[in-house]
């Protein structure tokens, strides 16, 4: 696949990523807990935008480069998201097929 012919809108990657996003502010919408909320949603939507980024860049070493900011980002969200939820409106995540532990990257 040559970066430069592919919107990021058609890339798989980015489409998981952007539903994770999505998940997120739907399975918090109700989470008091505002420095977590914060946190995690960024870092999620953070995901998404490096993908996007690196593929409007002119080569595929960049992509490759924003590829490695995006997962920089996905484990960003990880040790907070490990942690006990203060809040009783905390819901387990969602396996998005995102995650290095997700049973898709495991197949």
């Amino acid at each position: 696949m040559d970066v430069a012919d592919e919107s990021s809108e058609k890339l798989e990657v980015w489409r998981r990523s952007h539903a994770l996003s999505i998940e997120l502010y739907r399975l918090l919408a109700d989470c008091r807990d505002w420095g977590f909320k914060d946190q995690i949603t960024r870092a999620a939507n953070s995901i998404s935008d490096n993908i996007a980024e690196g593929a409007e860049r002119l080569g595929k070493a960049e992509f490759k480069q924003f590829l490695g900011y995006a997962k920089g980002s996905a484990g960003r969200r990880a040790p907070k998201s490990c942690a006990p939820c203060p809040s009783a409106t905390c819901q387990p995540m969602p396996d998005t097929g995102c995650g290095k532990n997700s049973a898709k990257s495991r197949e």
